[in-house]
């Protein structure tokens, strides 16, 4: 038996929503915060997860399918920068962060990407 509705499952209300991104995944017992687009805006959905034995679908749910619920929009940042502040840092975004830290590394980047600008902009045509 599944713990919870894995939150990247939930594609409800289909009639709503689509592109969901999952910034937050609390786990059973917690909730989740995607962006998303709802009838082809951007917003923020949250949703409870759920647990297998009080609640497997979590909530909001309706005959037996998750669904998101909209956070209305001026609630949206908050909601969101906080789920940002919530999830855990991925592999991706440790690296990111350390080559960003490194300010030689930086300066020679941008060195090389202006003399490429340069032999571009003089280049004959």
């Amino acid at each position: 038996m599944i713990d919870y509705r894995d939150p990247r499952t939930v594609i409800g209300p289909k009639r709503h929503i689509s592109n969901v991104q999952v910034i937050y995944d609390g786990g059973p017992n917690d909730c989740a915060v995607a962006r998303l687009d709802w009838d082809g805006e951007p917003g923020v959905g949250i949703r409870w997860n759920g647990n297998a034995a009080d609640q497997p679908l979590g909530s909001p749910q309706s005959r037996g399918h998750p669904f998101w619920f909209r956070v209305p929009d001026d609630f949206a940042e908050v909601v969101l920068r906080h789920a940002q502040e919530l999830a855990p840092e991925t592999e991706l975004d440790a690296a990111y962060r350390e080559m960003a830290s490194d300010t030689e590394r930086e300066q020679a980047a941008t060195e090389w990407s202006q003399a490429l600008i340069g032999d571009v902009a003089n280049a004959s045509r």
